[in-house]
């Protein structure tokens, strides 16, 4: 079965989230601080008259915050409540939150679209990142895709 992720940087590791998650890519990122928030809270996002909560994901993986870029996006997620919405042939393995939430990333990659059987599981010891992260790698030519578990980095 194969199976579509949007890809994105965080410095040079190049990550990915299935494809079906992602409600937009955006690049405003006039991103207001929430004093008291956790680390990875980036801050709050008035996107259209909703406010979106911004995750910093490279904290939440334990890299240092990352200042913003010309090439810099936020990734809104689908909620939990959109998520239901979709066709129960969309197979998604992931949970979002019922508040809209988004990524702040580096930079985005491609949208790619993999065979499950290329998607292996990660390695026991993959830096400083918490392991349980981490859905799987796909090694593509000179390229190691890191797919996140991106339900688990939107908890508390």
């Amino acid at each position: 079965m194969e199976k579509q992720f949007t890809t994105f940087y965080i410095d040079e590791m190049h990550c990915g989230i299935d494809i079906l998650l992602v409600k937009e890519i955006n690049r405003q990122l006039e991103i207001s601080e929430v004093a008291g928030a956790p680390v990875f809270i980036r801050g709050l996002l008035n996107l259209r008259g909703q406010i979106i909560t911004v995750i910093d994901i490279s904290v939440r993986l334990g890299f240092a915050a990352r200042k913003p870029t010309p090439r810099s996006r936020c990734i809104v997620l689908k909620t939990t409540a959109e998520l239901a919405q979709l066709p129960q042939s969309a197979e998604i393995e992931e949970e979002t939150t019922s508040e809209m939430v988004g990524l702040f990333v580096d930079r985005i990659g491609d949208m790619i679209t993999v065979d499950d059987r290329e998607i292996q599981a990660p390695p026991a010891n993959f830096g400083n990142i918490d392991s349980r992260y981490l859905s799987g790698v796909i090694q593509r030519e000179a390229d190691l895709l890191v797919i996140l578990k991106i339900g688990e980095a939107l908890s508390c």
